[in-house]
């Protein structure tokens, strides 16, 4: 077969547009750092690839929801140091009470003192985050505890809700977090549980609701705790009723403590929780680490094999551009 010069051109000029192709490739890959830019450049690498961003994906998505939900359990720990301090002041007060030194107008003061304590409680009991309320259940909209206008010291019962100095208007749900596959633990804390006891609730029957049985409802705690202290007075009452008395604040003292416990209690199972979060969170991390390796290894180009082959093709295409500049060169003439 006999090589025309029309031919010779041509087929120069087809390796020359090969090799200034293959080098905008490379130079593309040196640019951005991927040697994977398009389907075409590793089809048999596009599955793993697409698998790989899509846990990568749900592991940001658990981290942003599990570093929320830990966010969350610290806001209501700080609620949790509130209350302690509430109701260890409250003890304080009480133990000071008991005693026959001070004059009426001094107990007046610690009632009084009691007073601001349970508005202090309340205002704990309502907190928010982020515009919701923490102690509400799955009612995170709505106010958890509203003053019952209806309350009477006389007609108290512990067996039914309706009749205690706060009304709870959340439920008994707790949010629950999926923490590993199959693995779900409690983040929050429900009202009733915390401020009344009573870790069921039920909504539409306040008479299935108690605080019996060794729970403390910490509002009538500090309730109580103002009423028997305004009631005792050791210049109005017969020896009878001021043991009476006397008897009730060192009851009272007794259920301050136990609502103090209980608070504890549950603040130190909050806190297990949080750290249980946290350890699945650094897991996570640590999975997402271990997948971006993965799709590092299928995407990412060596910087330093890439600048070679750039240069490698940079001088094949000079000598590409040198050969033709030759052959152009050439006429009829030349063989005449």
């Amino acid at each position: 077969m006999k090589a025309t010069q029309g031919t010779t051109y041509r087929m120069l000029g087809s390796r020359l547009n090969d090799v200034a192709l293959q080098l905008e490739e490379l130079r593309s890959i040196g640019a951005t750092g991927k040697k994977l830019n398009r389907p075409s450049d590793d089809p048999a690498a596009i599955r793993p690839v697409l698998n790989t961003r899509k846990q990568i994906s749900n592991v940001e998505r658990n981290l942003e929801t599990m570093g929320k939900s830990l966010d969350t359990m610290q806001a209501t720990d700080g609620h949790l140091e509130h209350v302690e301090n509430i109701m260890q002041r409250a003890k304080e007060i009480m133990t000071k009470s008991i005693n026959d030194s001070l004059n009426a107008e001094d107990r007046n003061v610690l009632a009084d003192e009691l007073v601001q304590l349970r508005k202090e409680l309340l205002d704990a009991a309502n907190g928010t985050v982020d515009g919701k309320y923490l102690f509400g259940g799955y009612e995170e909209d709505t106010i958890p505890f509203v003053e019952n206008p209806a309350y009477d010291p006389l007609t108290y019962d512990a067996n039914d809700s309706s009749t205690w100095p706060y009304l709870y208007q959340g439920d008994g749900n707790p949010t629950q977090l999926e923490i590993t596959p199959g693995e779900r633990i409690q983040v929050n804390i429900t009202g009733n549980d915390l401020f009344f006891g009573t870790a069921v609730w039920d909504t539409t029957d306040p008479t299935q609701n108690s605080t019996a049985g060794g729970r403390y409802d910490l509002f009538l705690e500090l309730t109580q705790a103002e009423e028997a202290l305004r009631g005792y007075d050791p210049s109005t009452l017969d020896p009878v009723e001021l043991q009476n008395m006397r008897d009730a604040m060192q009851q009272s003292l007794t259920d301050l403590e136990g609502a103090a416990e209980q608070n504890r209690r549950l603040r130190s199972q909050l806190g297990n929780r949080a750290g249980r979060v946290e350890t699945a969170m650094d897991y996570q991390q640590g999975v997402q680490i271990d997948l971006q390796q993965i799709l590092s290894r299928y995407e990412d180009a060596d910087a330093i094999e890439a600048f070679n082959a750039i240069i490698q093709q940079e001088t094949a295409f000079q000598a590409a551009l040198s050969v033709t500049s030759k052959v152009s060169q050439l006429s009829i003439l030349d063989f005449i």
